[in-house]
């Protein structure tokens, strides 16, 4: 027998340890005698029941993630508390060029508020360090030429998101208000003693809103004088979203008043103002350089037709990239291009920022959010009044076709129907199209290869379309649902009686002629069946004769001809005899109808013969 002692130097661990094992009835044979164990002389070590393959080793916490940015645009907000993708070259940027007055005109959700916030926090003077907020961003990397101009300035930051009202007193009220809050930001002013009695008391006017439309319209102007001399340092001005209310002027009535109203107060603060050592302006809307900014020989226009900040508003493929990396969703890359990337800023390819994180969220799903929406009404307007000409183009468009347009940046027209090209701008400017290639300019005037970026903004042309059927009474809502339900299920019945529906309910409607009734005819089922087949058309001129035809996507669905033909002043049964023979045309005919081999084993036939709101219409469905 032995004892712990010897044992643990036999074993190599502490005689406490085998005194512990004894106690603990690990050592077979082990007796205590008094105080003392006695050990058996051939007693086997323990096994060491520790687990030391790590398995159950306990985990580190992992990385926690930021939060994706949803809406945010308050720049000290963004950059500490979610993830922000680096935009602070867009400072460098500035400052290399430097213009005086510089107009960035984006779609929205593209950043331009959250920029304008990140120049007024770079810019403004403020008894805190706020150069702490740049320290690690890349602006700060520059060097001291650049770092240099951070807080040294004082900043006027004006914003008209919220100026969204039926009247143009309700918007002068508004307007008002927003002066107001903004004098009130600086109630360092009264006190100074570089200002004079009666620069005290119009700060203290404008603080009670008792200003008349025109002190109002130089405000600004009177704003950016006082900073100048009470700092001795001429302010920044930042007026982001200046075009919020010019554009309910344009769809509400007021749009004169507006205009003279803005085009007064840009003046006071950027035509000549000694008192301003730059400014900003952000907006949707082309720049109108023939009303609020006549006269302006000192503004510089960055739109999404150009390349000098392209990078700075949206996001780059590089960024997506990095931004899907961070948060795992690699394999989303391309499904979130097709999604929401497309756009062409200059030589730059943008993504629709907020599409991109709304889909992050959602796991790749992406679902059309208010701003969208918004756009969908603005469309609705559009085709109401629009030519049949822009209805063909929209048809091209829709077919994933890029089409040569004529382009105006520089009008904006209540009349959509008398100036197209005002159309195409307004579209650019929305991010409802791209240009992939830009030709001659003249005047603000040029023409361009238009393109639908992606999918979402495809969908938000369909669901504009639509509700402008179901308005004019071209289509029904149950109709609709019907198509797109029996396109879910297969089900080929319910597709031909649905469509033969919607082709009945859309002559019906239509008080115009054939042309005009095969545009519309075209863009009603490009919005109803183009997610799920390629449509194309062939119409014979001077004949009342449209042939369409509806290729598959996918092979489970069938083909779909259609043909239409259109003649004034037919009877019911003359009609009805011209329908037959364009059914048969279409079994003579069927090799030339141009749809490609699919493997669908169904073909639906429509022939429908319209005149006037009279139609007849003749179907076959063949295995």
């Amino acid at each position: 027998m032995k004892t712990c002692r010897q044992i643990a130097e036999n074993w190599g661990i502490s005689e406490r340890s085998v005194n512990d094992m004894c106690k603990k009835g690990r050592i077979a044979g082990a007796v205590k005698t008094g105080k003392s164990w006695q050990i058996p002389d051939n007693a086997q070590k323990p096994s060491d029941g520790r687990v030391m393959s790590g398995k159950y080793m306990k985990k580190l916490p992992e990385k926690k993630l930021k939060a994706l940015p949803t809406g945010i645009s308050d720049y000290v907000r963004i950059q500490k508390e979610y993830y922000y993708t680096d935009k602070t070259l867009l400072i460098k940027e500035f400052l290399d060029r430097r213009p005086l007055v510089t107009l960035f005109t984006r779609p929205g959700s593209f950043g331009k508020t959250l920029n304008m916030d990140m120049l007024r926090v770079f810019f403004e003077m403020s008894p805190e360090d706020t150069g702490r907020y740049f320290t690690d961003k890349e602006i700060w990397s520059c060097g001291e030429e650049y770092r240099r101009h951070q807080g040294k300035y004082p900043v006027i930051f004006i914003s008209f998101k919220d100026v969204i009202f039926d009247t143009w007193q309700e918007t002068l009220e508004k307007l008002r208000g927003i002066l107001r809050d903004e004098f009130g930001r600086h109630r360092e002013l009264p006190e100074s003693t570089k200002l004079a009695e009666y620069e005290k008391g119009y700060f203290e006017k404008v603080l009670r809103e008792e200003v008349s439309e025109v002190e109002m319209t130089s405000a600004l102007g009177e704003l950016c004088r006082m900073l100048a001399e009470h700092f001795e340092q001429p302010p920044v001005v930042i007026i982001d979203d200046y075009d919020v209310p010019i554009r309910e002027g344009l769809s509400k009535g007021f749009y004169h008043e507006i205009a003279g109203f803005m085009g007064n107060l840009f003046s006071c603060v950027f035509k000549d103002n000694k008192n301003i050592a730059f400014g900003f302006l952000t907006g949707i809307l082309p720049a109108v350089q023939d009303g609020i900014f006549r006269g302006f020989n000192n503004l510089y226009i960055d739109s999404v037709m150009d390349s000098d900040f392209a990078p700075f508003f949206g996001f780059t493929g590089a960024e997506v990239k990095k931004l899907l990396q961070y948060y795992g969703q690699e394999d989303k890359e391309s499904e979130i291009k097709e999604r929401c990337g497309g756009y062409q800023s200059g030589e730059t390819e943008i993504y629709n920022p907020r599409s991109v994180v709304n889909c992050i969220a959602d796991g790749g799903n992406l679902q059309l959010c208010g701003p969208g929406m918004v756009k969908a009404g603005m469309i609705e307007d559009i085709l109401a009044s629009a030519q049949t000409e822009t209805k063909e183009k929209l048809f091209s468009l829709l077919q994933g076709r890029t089409v040569p347009v004529i382009v105006n940046m520089n009008e904006v027209s209540p009349s959509w129907s008398e100036a197209p090209g005002n159309i195409w701008g307004l579209f650019l400017s929305e991010g409802l199209l791209t240009s992939r290639k830009r030709g001659a300019q003249c005047g603000g005037t040029f023409i361009c290869e238009a393109t639908v970026p992606n999918k979402e903004t495809a969908e938000i042309f369909k669901n504009a379309i639509m509700s402008h059927l179901i308005k004019t009474g071209g289509l029904t809502g149950i109709t609709a649902d019907r198509i797109a339900e029996s396109l879910y299920a297969n089900d080929h019945i319910t597709i031909q009686k649905a469509v033969s529906e919607f082709l009945e309910k859309s002559v019906r409607s239509w008080d115009n002629g054939a042309a005009g009734f095969c545009c519309g005819m075209l863009l009603g089922l490009t919005a109803l069946l183009g997610n799920y087949y390629r449509i194309t058309a062939d119409r014979e001129s001077g004949d009342g004769i449209c042939d369409i035809c509806f290729a598959p996507y996918e092979s489970i669905n069938p083909e779909i001809i259609i043909k239409l033909k259109w003649k004034k002043g037919l009877d019911a049964d003359t009609l009805e005899d011209m329908a037959k023979k364009s059914l048969k045309q279409i079994n003579d005919r069927q090799p030339d109808t141009g749809i490609p081999e699919s493997g669908t084993r169904k073909v639906i036939k429509l022939a429908a013969a319209f005149s006037g709101r009279k139609v007849s219409i003749k179907t076959e469905q063949l295995q």
